[in-house]
């Protein structure tokens, strides 16, 4: 799996609220703002938090195994930019603490690479 880029390791490392989108039982779709990390040694965004093996959006990916992850800001006046990653997430349970992570292969720079983000969508797990 490649890992983002400097520029984009960068900007993740800055940031701490993103939003996941999942895909519920009945298809429909769930987005819920989510705090994250990136894990180099992984070369993924962790998701965690406390409790979150109870949360729907956990059983979501647990049973339909798809998520998207948006990591964003708006920059004045009105520059947007960010990264979206999205594929087959990993449900992982680290002592007590389960996450999800998501592969830094599947990801785009939502800016079109005005910010010095690159952009890459890779093949899907």
């Amino acid at each position: 799996m490649r890992a983002f880029s400097a520029a984009e390791a960068e900007y993740l490392e800055s940031k701490r609220l993103g939003r996941l989108a999942t895909v519920g039982r009945d298809g429909s779709p769930q987005v819920v703002p989510v705090g994250f990390r990136l894990n180099r040694e992984f070369k993924t965004i962790d998701v965690g938090g406390h409790g979150l093996a109870r949360t729907k959006r956990y059983a979501d990916v647990v049973r339909e195994r798809r998520a998207a992850i948006v990591i964003d800001e708006v920059l004045p006046p009105w520059r947007p930019r960010g990264i979206e990653v999205r594929g087959r997430p990993r449900c992982w349970t680290t002592g007590a603490r389960p996450s999800v992570r998501l592969g830094s292969r599947d990801h785009q720079d939502l800016a079109r690479e005005r910010q010095g983000l690159g952009t890459r969508v890779g093949p899907r797990a």
